[in-house]
């Protein structure tokens, strides 16, 4: 007997929600500012319900509704962004995208008001108050939820390219960690964050969750922080692997990717099996360690070379997506092919470092980019 129901919610194939997380800066300083509440307070009541909390007061979430395509994503979220902006600049503050502040103290960050964050802190403690991170999520709706793990047991196998593509973490505390993506060890030190391994079917997943509540280890499906999970209550699989990218571009063509890589699993591109934790955790750090000139081995055979960068993974992935792309109107490939040939945020970032050595003048600059395509 399941010591929890849980319900996977009806949903469109491959509808979309989409989830970023943002740094609300100081207008002179540019160092974070616990100015969430003030400008939730603000928020019309039309799209009140598309910009919440996060955990600490100096991040704020900007989410879409469903959507079908990746436009209509685009057009949702520039509506609310641009609004979110110009409240910003009301209270002397602005957004910033990337998945850690370059300079900021942790301990100068303050606790957003709930119930659920208190727990969260009391059992996390010094591991919690450095989490200070900011990511990118996306939702793609799925017809069942057997699907879902079989679109989990598969994707989570490919997410370090994704995290190749997105990395944007390289400083903490003011500090080149050595990361492109040190936003990916932050949350791996959380319980029960990460890779999530191979679960078979709905029924396998169940028992897991059983277990755990069980155990007292969680109290409901959301304290799972897994790399990607089942999101029962939307009907979806959430892709939770990236970070924030410095461009608005970058954050369609990753959604186009997710959407039509979906579709791909759904249709038997490759089957399922599992595959060796180790590996998992390899090819993941060095996507997090090294950005697209990480090394990745590709088990399942999906891709036509095995073994290979993460950049060269990239490419061929996207020429094995081509035809869901095309049948999706996918947006933002461009700008993903502009990051093969070019640089990552993170590479950015320390290419600003280097010319300007100023956390301040690299954070306007990239601001400047978010917007151009």
């Amino acid at each position: 007997m399941p010591m929890q129901e849980v319900v996977f919610a009806d949903s469109r194939p491959y509808s979309l929600g989409v989830e970023l997380e943002f740094q609300i800066l100081d207008q002179q300083s540019l160092n974070l500012v616990p100015r969430a509440p003030a400008l939730l307070a603000e928020v019309p009541p039309p799209i009140a319900d598309k910009v919440t909390p996060e955990f600490i007061r100096s991040i704020i979430e900007v989410q879409t509704g469903v959507c079908t395509t990746v436009a209509e994503v685009a057009g949702d979220l520039q509506e609310t962004v641009t609004l979110l902006e110009n409240i910003a600049a009301d209270h002397d503050c602005l957004l910033y995208s990337a998945s850690l502040h370059p300079f900021a103290e942790p301990a100068d960050q303050l606790l957003s008001v709930g119930d659920r964050y208190e727990r969260i802190l009391e059992e996390l403690q010094y591991v919690g108050r450095q989490f200070i991170s900011q990511g990118l999520h996306v939702h793609v709706g799925v017809s069942d939820r057997e699907t879902a793990i079989v679109i989990c047991d598969v994707l989570q196998i490919y997410l370090p390219l994704l995290l190749g593509l997105s990395c944007s973490s390289p400083y903490f505390r003011g500090e080149d960690t050595g990361f492109f993506s040190y936003r990916t060890k932050l949350f791996e030190a959380l319980p029960l964050a990460g890779i999530a391994g191979y679960l078979g079917s709905w029924q396998a997943y169940i028992d897991e969750v059983d277990l755990l509540i069980g155990a007292g280890s969680i109290e409901e499906t959301k304290d799972l922080w897994w790399d990607i999970r089942p999101s029962p209550g939307f009907g979806t699989v959430e892709i939770r692997i990236c970070d924030l990218p410095v461009r608005f571009v970058e954050v369609l063509g990753l959604t186009s990717i997710i959407q039509a890589f979906a579709a791909a699993i759904v249709e038997g591109i490759v089957v399922p099996r599992p595959v060796s934790p180790q590996l998992l955790c390899a090819n993941k750090w060095q996507a997090a360690r090294h950005g697209l000139e990480g090394r990745f081995y590709d088990p399942l055979g999906l891709l036509p070379t095995s073994a290979q960068s993460v950049r060269a993974a990239v490419y061929e992935l996207l020429i094995v997506l081509q035809p869901f792309f095309e049948r999706f109107d996918a947006r933002g490939i461009e700008a993903i092919d502009g990051l093969l040939t070019g640089a990552v945020s993170a590479e950015k970032q320390r290419r600003l470092m280097r010319e300007y050595g100023s956390f301040t003048t690299m954070i306007t600059n990239l601001r400047k980019m978010y917007w151009h395509d």
